[in-house]
Order: C-alpha cells, then sequence, then structure tokens
C-alpha cells in the first residue's frame, strides 16, 4: 500500500548518447533523458502483456488465500517458477493479526552491501512503516540496507507516535536478530488503517522465521503478504550486464484502493546485479511512472504504498554507479517489463473485477494532459459499470473526456472498442453495429482508444470494470 510521486515534463528529443550523458547529472534529469531517449515502454507493454512460456502454476498453496470465502479473479494469472536470487533469503510466519490460520509476516535477508532504493506514497496521512523507510534511506542513501519486514492484517496507519515507536521495537529486534544497524532494516504493513500495530506479535515471531530462511520462498512470500487479494502476483526476469546474467525477481499485493501515486499496494523486488543505490533510485522512479502509476482500480490511494527495490551485488556483474550506463540497458528493459507485469497483475486482481481494460488516449495537448484523460476515464464509476455490464456505452467514455478538463476537439474525437469504431468527428460513427460492439464488450480482456483531435501527446492507463462484488468486498471489509 504506498503511492509514489513521479511527474516527469517532455521536453526536446534527445539523442540515446546525449541521454547517457546527461545521465550523470541530478535523477530528475536523467529520468526525462532516458524517458525520452530509451523510450522503453513499448517494449516494456509487449513483454508484459505476452504469454510467457517461464509461467508454470506452481502446486496449490496449503495456507488460507488473504480473506476467506474470495473466489479467485476471472483475470487471474499463475504463479511464475521463481528461481533464487542471490543474496536473498525468505522467511515466513504467522504473527496472528488474522482470525483465520493464514501466514501474515514476511522476513527478507540481505547479503551485506546491498543497495536499496523506493517510492512511496504521497498521501497525506501515511504511515509509520513509510515514515521508517524514507528516514532510513535519506541516513543511509541506500547502502547497507540488510533486512525487510513485512506484516499483513494491520496498516499501522494513522497511529500517531506509538505506531512509530512500535515500528522502531520492530526494526529493532530484527537489526539486533541480523548483527545489523536498525537503520539497515526495511518495513512495511498492509492492513486495516486507525489499528495500532502490535510489535510484540511479531518480534516473537522472529526467532522461528530466522530459522526457517530459505532462499527459494518467492511463492510463500507473496501469499504472506496477501489481503484481499485473490492470488499471489510474481514476476521474474533475466538480464545481461557486461556479458553477464543478472535475475530480476519480484512480488506485489493489492486488490482494492489502487490509484496512480501509487496504487495501493505493496512491491518488493531484488537482482542480484550490482548497482549504487543513486542509479537505482533512478531508475525505481522513472519506470514508476509507466508501470505503478499507470494503472487504477477504484481512485483511491493508500496510506502505506511501498515500492522497495534491492541490489544484492551476488552476480558476478560489474558495479554500476549510473543509471544511464550503456551496459544497463537490456537490465533497464527488462526491470520496467516486470514492473509493468506486477502493476498489472493488481488490475486482474481488482476486487470484484470481471474485465481487464486498457485505455489508449491520443492526440492530446501534452502528455500530462492524455494521462489526465486516460485517468479520468479509467476511474469513472459510470464508464467502469458500463464494463461490467458489457455495455458499449460510448457515450460515458466521451462525459469522462470532457469531465478531464483538458483541451479537446469535439468535432474531431474519435472513440474505438478494439478495432470497431464508435464515434467519430462529434458523430456516432456511420459504421456502428450495436451487435458486433455487444459480442466485443463479452471479452474478458477489453481496449478502449480515445483520439481527443488537439495534438501529439498520448498515454496508456489499465483499469478493471466496478461490480457488485466490489461492493461486498469493502463493506465488510473489517468483519
Amino acid at each position: 500500500m504506498t503511492r509514489p510521486p513521479s511527474k516527469t515534463k517532455a521536453s526536446g528529443k534527445l539523442t540515446p548518447a546525449r541521454a547517457l550523458e546527461v545521465a550523470a547529472k541530478p535523477a530528475e534529469m536523467v529520468g526525462q533523458a532516458m524517458h525520452q531517449a530509451l523510450d522503453p515502454l513499448a517494449s516494456a507493454i509487449k513483454r508484459a502483456t505476452a504469454r510467457r512460456p517461464d509461467k508454470v502454476a506452481e502446486p496449490e498453496a496449503p495456507a488460507t488465500p488473504g480473506k476467506p470465502g474470495l473466489a479467485v479473479s476471472p483475470l487471474a494469472v499463475p504463479f511464475p517458477k521463481m528461481p533464487p536470487v542471490g543474496g536473498v533469503q525468505i522467511g515466513i510466519g504467522r504473527a496472528g493479526f488474522y482470525k483465520h490460520e493464514r501466514p501474515d509476516l514476511l522476513v527478507m535477508r540481505f547479503a551485506k552491501g546491498t543497495s536499496c532504493a523506493g517510492v512511496f506514497t504521497r498521501h497525506g496521512v501515511g504511515s509509520a512503516p513509510v515514515d521508517w523507510c524514507k528516514k532510513q534511506l535519506e541516513a543511509s542513501g541506500g547502502e547497507g540496507v540488510q533486512a525487510l519486514v513485512v506484516n499483513a492484517g494491520c496498516a499501522n496507519s494513522f497511529t500517531g507516535k506509538p505506531g512509530a515507536d512500535a515500528a522502531r521495537r520492530v526494526a529493532g529486534a530484527l537489526a539486533k536478530r541480523f548483527d545489523c544497524r536498525q537503520r539497515d532494516v526495511m518495513m512495511a504493513s498492509t492492513g486495516v488503517i486507525g489499528v495500532l500495530l502490535d510489535d510484540g506479535k511479531i518480534t516473537a515471531r522472529l526467532p522461528e522465521i530466522e530459522h526457517r530462511l530459505a532462499d527459494d520462498a518467492w511463492a510463500d512470500a507473496a501469499r504472506a503478504i496477501m489481503t484481499t487479494d485473490t492470488f499471489a502476483k510474481g514476476a521474474t526476469a533475466t538480464a545481461r550486464i557486461d556479458g553477464k546474467t543478472v535475475r530480476i525477481n519480484g512480488i506485489a499485493k493489492g486488490s482494492g484502493m489502487i490509484a496512480p501515486d501509487m496504487a495501493t499496494m505493496l512491491a518488493f523486488v531484488a537482482t542480484d546485479a550490482d548497482i549504487a543505490p543513486k542509479a537505482l533510485q533512478t531508475l525505481v522512479s522513472l519506470y514508476t511512472r509507466t508501470t505503478f502509476n499507470s494503472v487504477t482500480v477504484d481512485g483511491d490511494r493508500s496510506t502505506n504504498d511501498t515500492l522497495l527495490l534491492f541490489a544484492t551485488g551476488a552476480s558476478s556483474a560489474p558495479r554500476i554507479t549510473r543509471a544511464g550506463d550503456h551496459r544497463l540497458a537490456d537490465f533497464r528493459e527488462k526491470l520496467e517489463a516486470l514492473l509493468l507485469d506486477l502493476a498489472m497483475q493488481l488490475v486482474r486482481d481488482g476486487e470484484g473485477a470481471t474485465k481487464f481494460v486498457r485505455i489508449n488516449v491520443s492526440g492530446a495537448e501534452s502528455a500530462a494532459s492524455a494521462r489526465k484523460i486516460a485517468r479520468t476515464v479509467a476511474e469513472s464509476p459510470l464508464v467502469k459499470t458500463a464494463f461490467a455490464g458489457e455495455d458499449a456505452n460510448w457515450g460515458r467514455i466521451v462525459m469522462a473526456v470532457g469531465r478531464a478538463d483538458e483541451p479537446v476537439n469535439r468535432d474531431r474525437m474519435k472513440v474505438m472498442f478494439g478495432k470497431l469504431v464508435a464515434a467519430q468527428d462529434g458523430l456516432v460513427s456511420p459504421t456502428y453495429s450495436e451487435a458486433k460492439m455487444s459480442a466485443y464488450m463479452k471479452k474478458p480482456e477489453l481496449e478502449v482508444s480515445i483520439d481527443v483531435g488537439v495534438g501529439r501527446g498520448s498515454a496508456t492507463m489499465w483499469t478493471c470494470d466496478l461490480t457488485k462484488q466490489y461492493v461486498a468486498i469493502n463493506g465488510d471489509y473489517r468483519s
């Protein structure tokens, strides 16, 4: 549950060589240059949406899903077979934040010298774990992080000084066990807001978890952090750095309270590449924009959103200190694709979702304008309920476009469902067919494309439908 900011302004075109030169400058300029010159989003989308041969369903886990009684999303994808990442050990346990029997505690241990970078919610309330991570990363510069502890079932948000003290005690207990400094411990929480974390439940389980640490427990880790999720979410990739192979693994959780900046989610990604913290931070900040900040389930942002990226340096690849280093080209592409994969899984598991929808906006005044229009359409309750009812109600699309309060040309606007033209030039399309539209809307995966006719800006957002089940899940969230 956490959301990061990441707003970039487009400037003039840059060559790849110029982008790499600028990469030595501050992170914001690096992000701009890389985003424009390298433009990896197209390939990332291809990789994230394509059928992946490495996606192999693992045996059904004995652990109870996040919340009893929830049917697995019809849009679910199988958990991939995830090999170990050098320098990462994983353990799970049950602290008892839920009434039913299920793992709700995750601990990761990292090799000495691990770099860490993060992007967090910009929510005005925030949470004790988010405050802790931001403070410690600022103090350490992301150098030498050695542990991560995550609990599900209690957000420890809006809990004041007692909540901050509880977080500090958890970090202290884990630091003592792993013989490291408190600031070398990252943490995250997810669950009910306004409930003080009972840190004793966590610290009591640390000894047994420490003895169960393993390097191949990624699937268990993904299940331990679930709340109303109906399936565990993971992604894996390999990349080449200067001729050496490196591994990237990531897990995420999130189902409701998902919106840009960033979704209501937790995501933890680890690689055995050797990348300096500043370069790592540039990458995670840059690619959050095109991945986790481009999905929305219900438009609500969370107090706890956190994305943490760890680089252990356990591979034989050389150390990289600049995000724009040409040797990172393949790694950058694979990292963005992996983050997009995880982000899209959040939408596939949107609470009560039955439709996975891609919203494309083109012809906007700017990329920022296109993003605002796409987000307005993607979060409109009227649009989302039409998707749920399999109704190609293009009038609701047009309504949402206008409500974004961005420049549009009504008389040049065009709306398409898949390859079917619904409206164009300010009128219903002369080729409009209700029968064809109705048939298209029955598909589980939909694509809506809107050209607003004023410029060259474009953006893509992923969303889902809004069903009665969303109301049912959230109506009894605490019961």
